[in-house]
């Protein structure tokens, strides 16, 4: 039987961002790949930056970083969770990256000496890289998602290369649209005319939605279906209706409920199987445990990134946030989330006896010097309190700083980035990026990606994992200086985790006769934390915390 052609399926928001593109993408993939698909993603994102590593968290959320180092938005962990792959660099592209590639090409004569326009030489770009995803994957389906809204200037040229793949194989390409239903509160009715403008704009980039997933507080009725099936020119039961939900991973099987899948198949012109029901079921029995579990976990998050006006971002760190989620859920526990701010323990150092109240503690990472000193405040009382203790990146940097200064007497103990000047520098510039740092080279440049190491027997790092040998993803410019890793040894501090050559600290941890849980991790083990397989270390701090409570 001859394979059939690569499908395309773009997915476009309306009304508002954050409407949900992704996780809709996301719960699309996971859908047909469970139905025999080989399913891959790719995520379009319409700013000039040709990459998301320096754009700021509190306006971002998340920098993603992917296994061969590149830095991405959020959106592609949640494809790699959902989908439970591991994606590439060609499966994310900026209108900054398309656009300095062209301009490359245009330099090295690879366009031959013609005149290179925006039109048609940059949608040629993005779908160039659109199908090299899919051959790369050797994909029967390819979910491509387009960042922001359908109506943003900037995203124009992304739609171009939509409209010019469907006109190029009519039958290959589909569309959805995943677009917001307000219901005002004075006016207690549910909305559609946002979304009759957001279709007409996409119908004028000549491209018609084949799905409309209605987002809104409550499910869409039929007579709104009607309604948006008449105005709209597309069918009632191609109308979606996806309604807020305690847990993003119900999505998939509320999709299921109104037969998604099958209308896409149909859509596309695939031939797709039934759904794998062993599979399928791993997944419902895993959504179950967002509502249920026999008793709560309560985890302080104590980073910086989530002040933003009057709101709180969250977002910073979703990646710790749902690997949290997939471990706790193993052991059958709700996990009750706090988000506090370090500089708050900075200023005052008597809220510190607030952290009693949870049963463990995780400092994510973070970059630049607000808040350290409460960071380091707050490791201080974890660890002299035996309460189970996570650090995460610069949060086991922190962890080294405070033993250097309270265990070693080190007093002026600190890192290179936040006090150059320290006389004790335990946490210096990586030798590699010295170079970078000189010429101010910030884009993409530090330790980033996939990298191995080596664990010790008999650790709760070694233990938990049960292998020798380890692969993780990093993003740091600083490390554990050399100088002083025997002197911390000395004292009791166990490097439970290095790099291949030995040179390079990945995991610090204390014994646990000296504390039920008080490791770090110079990598971030939350990247590959998955929902039907958790990530070891998250598990086995979710264990003690257990223990603990």
């Amino acid at each position: 039987m001859a394979k059939q052609a690569t499908k395309y399926i773009f997915v476009v928001g309306g009304v508002i961002s954050g409407v949900g593109k992704g996780i809709a993408s996301s719960s699309i993939g996971l859908i047909l790949k469970n139905r025999g698909l080989n399913v891959t993603a790719v995520k379009i994102d319409p700013y000039i930056n040709v990459d998301a590593g320096t754009m700021n968290p509190i306006e971002h959320g998340e920098v993603f970083v992917l296994s061969d180092g590149d830095e991405t938005d959020q959106d592609m962990g949640n494809y790699e969770r959902f989908l439970d792959i591991d994606l590439s660099r060609v499966n994310y592209m900026t209108t900054g990256r398309v656009y300095k590639t062209v301009i490359e090409k245009e330099r090295n004569l690879e366009y031959g000496g013609k005149c290179v326009e925006v039109v048609p030489d940059i949608p040629l770009e993005v779908i160039s890289r659109i199908k090299k995803a899919a051959e790369i994957a050797k994909a029967d389906v390819v979910i491509v998602e387009i960042g922001g809204t359908i109506g943003e200037y900037q995203n124009l040229l992304f739609l171009e290369a939509a409209r010019m793949m469907k006109l190029e194989t009519p039958k290959d390409v589909s569309f959805v649209m995943v677009s917001y239903f307000p219901t005002p509160g004075t006016i207690g009715e549910m909305k559609t005319k946002p979304t009759q403008y957001a279709v007409r704009t996409l119908n004028g980039a000549g491209i018609q939605p084949d799905i409309l997933i209605a987002r809104g507080d409550t499910n869409l009725d039929n007579k709104r279906k009607e309604k948006i099936s008449m105005i709209c020119n597309i069918s009632a039961d191609s109308v979606i209706s996806a309604p807020d939900v305690d847990s993003i991973y119900d999505i998939p099987l509320n999709f299921e409920k109104e037969k998604l899948s099958d209308k896409l198949c149909e859509i596309m012109g695939i031939v797709c199987g039934k759904l794998n029901q062993k599979e399928w079921g791993k997944w419902e029995e895993f959504a179950k445990y967002a509502h249920n579990g026999k008793d709560t976990v309560k985890i302080a998050m104590v980073g910086k990134y989530f002040e933003t006006g009057d709101f709180v971002l969250s977002d910073s760190y979703l990646s710790v946030i749902e690997a949290i989620k997939y471990s706790a859920y193993t052991e059958d526990r709700k996990p009750i989330i706090s988000w506090l701010n370090s500089v708050d323990f900075e200023k005052n150092p008597e809220k510190l006896k607030e952290l009693k109240a949870y049963d463990g503690i995780i400092v994510p990472g973070g970059f630049g010097q607000r808040g350290v000193e409460g960071k380091l405040n707050v490791v201080k009382f974890a660890r002299e309190n035996k309460i189970p203790y996570f650090g995460l990146c610069y949060g086991m940097q922190m962890m080294v700083i405070e033993y250097a200064r309270n265990v070693l007497g080190l007093k002026d103990a600190n890192t290179r980035e936040v006090n150059p000047s320290s006389k004790n520098i335990v946490i210096d510039v990586m030798e590699s990026q010295k170079e970078h740092l000189k010429n101010n080279s910030y884009g993409g440049s530090m330790r980033l990606g996939g990298y191995k190491a080596i664990l010790q027997d008999g650790t709760v790092a070694s233990g938990a994992y049960g292998v020798k040998e380890i692969t993780e993803r990093h993003r740091h410019r600083y490390e554990v200086n050399p100088t002083f890793i025997e002197e911390l040894e000395k004292k009791g501090l166990v490097f439970s985790g290095r790099s291949p050559d030995g040179r390079l600290m990945e995991i610090a941890e204390l014994p646990k006769k000296e504390h039920p849980f008080f490791l770090g991790t110079q990598f971030h083990p939350e990247f590959l934390a998955h929902p039907l397989h958790p990530h070891p270390l998250f598990t086995a701090f979710i264990q003690a915390c257990i223990k603990q409570k």
